[in-house]
């Protein structure tokens, strides 16, 4: 009896596409980037946060203050949008939109039937079922000569620099 060579055995190996020699493979334990980057080193985004968070120092109604940078860019953004300028008012409700979507506490002094009725139009508006223009506003065609038309509507831009 002969002993039989495994298949995967040096001489049975085919070299070849996606099979290189063992020789040249990755060997364990062994980084593939040894000159990679270094431990420890931090990324955009941790040092954005630390640059955002980093004290500085201000002077409001003649007494000096620490503030986030943070806070003071978004200080000096109000004031810019206050004397204003157009792009800063533009940037400032943009933020505005994005992070004040707080609920309207207008519901809270409204009785339980006007808040059934509310959210019931709110859901009636969400899914497509209610019409622009309401029922009574609507012409129908014996009324329709009467209703003047309306030119087409004119929208306005506001220009920034």
């Amino acid at each position: 009896m002969s002993k039989r060579k495994p298949p995967n055995s040096e001489e049975n190996y085919e070299v070849g596409y996606g099979k290189p020699p063992k020789h040249t493979r990755f060997t364990s334990g062994r980084s593939g980037n040894p000159n990679g980057r270094p431990k420890g080193t931090r990324n955009f985004e941790t040092d954005l946060k630390a640059t955002l968070k980093a004290p500085v120092r201000i002077t409001r109604n003649g007494k000096p203050r620490k503030v986030s940078t943070q806070e003071a860019m978004l200080m000096r953004l109000r004031e810019k949008a206050l004397s204003g300028d157009a792009r800063s008012l533009d940037r400032l409700i943009s933020l505005a939109q994005t992070y004040n979507n707080e609920e309207l506490t207008a519901a809270s002094s409204m009785s339980a039937d006007d808040t059934m009725q509310l959210e019931l139009f709110k859901s009636r508006v969400k899914s497509g079922m209610v019409d622009a223009q309401p029922e009574a506003e609507k012409a129908t065609p014996e009324t329709a000569s009467d209703v003047p038309r309306q030119g087409k509507v004119k929208r306005y831009r506001l220009k920034t620099n």
